[in-house]
């Protein structure tokens, strides 16, 4: 089989399939890659042509060792083939195998356990983390936080019976991966005890894997936890950590990551020009990932222009320059689609800094439509951002805002 070239992982539609778990999407992929007709496809992965055809047309419902299997067999990264953070408000256009381990997942159900460890286990599990983050953006927290704490205590219970395993440090870092999830999902639920705890579980066992970007990626989430919470300076003091972490010489995303959070941070704690200079470094970090050739895991989408926009953002929000925010603002959310509870978050930034311009009507309006998405989804981050929104609102009294205060008040009760 002629090797597939490395970049052909990083193109766009292989790169979206592989962070989905889309199957059919990367088979078809490949096939053009090589050339192939849909038999010699077949050939490749061990089955019919009758089998492979209806793989690729959405049709054949795939099992887990199905798609480990057949990635082997076709040679897929399986440390990249995993669910990406980014949701789909349609349920209808989620993968067969996307929703059947997303079900096992929610359910908190562990997969058949398997008497021995092997290359294919810590991708088994980050699978189903994967699957969890993909329910994430439409799924209430409160409905995902006991399979996630599931998943955090299968990790460990696998490490445990692979402590002596060549392949016990992916399962660490498999385990790291859960933790995170876990603390994302108890700071979506607003319990900020139950995030910490499992920040430092990640951070804990990303160490112990000796994977030094995934601890400075699981720091530099922790430090944005705590600039989210109004504590810049320890999310500030974290993000020096995570620099040490990652060595002299860090990949341009996690440069641009790091620096963009730091800008927040740094925005929030009021020190305009320290924010300034650092999104300065974030995008000239973003121009040299551009370079790159795909992201090291655990990112899995490119940290591009669009993404530096909405962290920009934020940050003139927080310096109270809202004509630069509500720029930054429309070039972030024209160039990508975030999920529906980011997309709430970023409603309240905007309808923010549209009441600083003196537009209050749009303003409630915006914060109108993040209330629905806190209410639809459950989410008590986007609601805590809706309420901050109201504590800071100092235009006129009007009908739309006793309409806005009515549903929040109706929400509260």
């Amino acid at each position: 089989m002629t090797q597939i070239p490395p970049q052909f992982w990083s193109g766009p539609v292989v790169a979206a399939a592989l962070a989905e778990c889309d199957l059919p999407t990367i088979l078809e992929e490949v096939r053009r890659a090589h050339g192939w007709t849909q038999g010699q496809l077949a050939e490749a992965v061990g089955y019919s042509q009758s089998w492979v055809s209806k793989v690729l047309r959405g049709r054949q419902p795939l099992t887990v060792d199905q798609v480990r299997e057949i990635s082997i067999q076709i040679g897929v990264p399986l440390h990249l083939l995993r669910f990406g953070t980014r949701g789909d408000d349609d349920p209808t256009k989620r993968r067969d195998f996307g929703k059947a381990l997303a079900l096992t997942a929610l359910a908190g159900v562990a997969l058949p356990k398997r008497p021995d460890v092997d290359e294919t286990t810590a991708a088994t599990l980050t699978s189903i983390t994967g699957a969890q983050r993909r329910l994430e953006a439409v799924t209430p927290a409160r409905e995902l936080a006991r399979p996630a704490v599931a998943q955090v205590d299968l990790a460990s219970r696998v490490l445990g019976r692979a402590s002596r395993s060549p392949h016990a440090d992916e399962i660490r870092a498999g385990l790291s991966e859960a933790a995170g999830f876990a603390a994302w999902v108890h700071a979506d639920m607003q319990d900020t005890g139950s995030a910490r705890f499992y920040y430092r579980r990640a951070i804990d066992s990303a160490r112990r894997a000796n994977h030094a970007l995934l601890a400075a990626y699981m720091i530099g989430s922790l430090a944005a936890f705590e600039i989210d919470a109004d504590d810049p300076l320890i999310g500030l003091n974290l993000l020096v950590r995570a620099r040490w972490e990652i060595g002299e010489r860090p990949p341009a995303i996690a440069r641009a990551w790091l620096s963009s959070l730091e800008a927040l941070g740094h925005a929030t704690a009021r020190d305009e020009a320290a924010a300034l200079q650092a999104l300065g470094a974030a995008e000239e970090a973003v121009r040299a990932g551009e370079r790159a050739a795909a992201p090291p895991w655990p990112w899995v989408f490119p940290f591009d222009h669009a993404k530096l926009a909405g962290y920009r953002a934020l940050v003139m929000v927080r310096l109270k320059r809202p004509v630069e925010a509500v720029a930054a603002f429309n070039e972030s959310l024209s160039s990508a689609q975030p999920g529906a509870k980011q997309r709430g978050v970023l409603m309240t930034e905007v309808a923010t800094a549209e009441a600083m311009s003196g537009r209050y009507d749009e303003a409630l309006y915006l914060a109108s439509n993040a209330l629905t998405v806190a209410t639809t989804y459950g989410s008590e981050r986007v609601l805590h951002r809706v309420k901050n929104f109201r504590r800071s609102y100092a235009g006129p009294s009007s009908g739309a805002l006793r309409s806005f205060d009515e549903r929040l008040h109706a929400t509260l009760i």
